[in-house]
């Protein structure tokens, strides 16, 4: 499960965060995952609970903001939604996509104390 090393990530950059800001207790963690990402919000947020023990981010309210998956169409020539990789344009039926948004994961924002 790949959720575990993401998990461990997501704590380096907040314990990183803290050490560059000098904060001691995050309240909210929010993080910003596409729809593409091939992230299991469930299995994140279980492996985030087992990982921030101990940090300064212990007990942290955990907000995942989905964002959508987007595509340009080269034979439409627009930018399209896309629920799924390798989906159909919902337009025209091609497989001519380059997906453009829904596959970036990021720490959006910490509410400290």
């Amino acid at each position: 499960m790949h959720e575990m090393s993401l998990a461990e990530g997501i704590r380096q950059i907040v314990e990183d965060a803290g050490r560059r800001q000098g904060f001691r207790k995050v309240k909210t963690v929010v993080l910003e995952i596409g729809q593409l990402a091939a992230v299991e919000p469930d299995s994140l947020r279980f492996c985030l609970d087992l990982v921030l023990q101990g940090s300064i981010a212990e007990g942290a309210i955990l907000q995942i903001d989905s964002l959508p998956g987007r595509a340009w169409c080269a034979r439409c020539a627009e930018t399209v939604p896309v629920a799924a990789l390798y989906d159909a344009c919902p337009r025209c039926g091609a497989y001519q996509l380059q997906v453009s948004a829904g596959t970036e994961m990021r720490v959006k924002e910490l509410e400290i104390e």
